[in-house]
């Protein structure tokens, strides 16, 4: 077996279908099987794959693993050289996956093949490449300044505007489309559990890295994205907004220690603030700004990442408790 499409599934039955149905229109030619791992979801979405699907391998968890876990459970039952993790709410474009599994085999030294994801309306989606995290870049993680300024070296996304046919080498691929050999992530220990969601994918990059092996974007190679799925739904943009941070807290606390990690919460700390206060200040000039990006998203948000900053949030301190 060649390949092994793994998707894990949290009732997104719907965004599913049609993604694999996109799967199995553009893959011709290469032996692959796909996966998919039901994160216990509560819409009978596990009954739903295996009625309409029957070509699929269906993995029902129990209880809900988290990204990383259902793709590590995944790959338990995989057979596959490599391993192409997409998300449930993605669609396939063209010959993109066919693409990535040529430009893994022909650059030496490739541990992981990432592609280039669109948004819903067709634009690019900065997030799909990027440099690993740091303070800085995490301060300023507005989607206005990386539209305004690709090529600056901060962001790490200038590939996706650059009409380069060659892969070219990145530091983070998007875990929404990422190809990676089984080797390389068996090496790399596969995603780490300490993830429940978000920066599962940052985290693999830097292990793999590690090894010596590297990251590859090929632009060549298109996926749409519609992102968000049931974690926007379920939960709001401010606890989205909270996950992803708390993920790149543990991400610092694994690879850069625990000063730089409390260093990065004091500096989430002191930007929400500055955000609120940019919001009442902007008020009168509410449609401009959100036409700009300049604030990026809504007071309910930047309380929230201000009550995680600070330690408040009740909600995070059940997790780590549960942890």
């Amino acid at each position: 077996m060649e390949l092994s499409i793994i998707f894990v599934n949290w009732n997104s039955f719907d965004q599913l279908r049609e993604s694999l149905r996109t799967v199995f229109a553009t893959l011709v030619a290469i032996e692959y099987e796909v996966i998919v791992v039901d994160n216990a979801s509560s819409a009978g979405d596990a009954a739903r794959v295996q009625a309409e699907f029957c070509g699929v391998k269906l993995i029902a968890s129990t209880k809900n693993l988290g990204f990383a876990g259902a793709n590590n459970l995944g790959v338990e039952h995989a057979r596959g050289k490599y391993l192409l993790f997409l998300n449930p709410d993605t669609l396939v474009l063209g010959n993109a996956i066919a693409g990535m599994l040529e430009a893994m085999k022909a650059v030496g030294g490739a541990g992981i093949v990432g592609c280039k994801l669109l948004n819903s309306d067709g634009s690019v989606q900065t997030s799909c490449v990027q440099r690993f995290p740091t303070i800085w870049n995490q301060l300023l993680d507005m989607e206005y300044l990386r539209r305004r300024w690709p090529n600056w070296k901060f962001w790490g996304i200038a590939p996706l505007f650059n009409s380069c046919p060659q892969p070219v080498e990145v530091e983070v691929v998007s875990g929404a489309c990422l190809l990676i050999d089984r080797d390389s992530f068996e090496q790399a220990g596969g995603f780490s559990r300490e993830y429940f969601m978000y920066a599962e994918d940052v985290d693999l990059c830097y292990q793999v890295r590690k090894l010596g092996r590297k990251a590859y974007y090929i632009g060549s190679a298109s996926v749409l994205h519609h992102g968000g799925g049931a974690s926007r739904e379920g939960r709001g943009k401010a606890w989205v907004a909270i996950m992803q941070r708390q993920a790149i807290l543990r991400f610092y606390r694994r690879t850069r220690g625990a000063a730089y990690a409390g260093t990065f919460r004091l500096a989430m700390a002191c930007n929400a603030m500055v955000r609120l206060v940019l919001l009442a200040i902007m008020l009168p000039f509410g449609k401009l700004a959100a036409d700009k990006g300049v604030l990026y998203s809504t007071p309910e948000k930047w309380f929230g990442v201000l009550k995680w900053a600070l330690g408040l949030d009740r909600r995070i301190l059940r997790l780590r408790q549960g942890a």
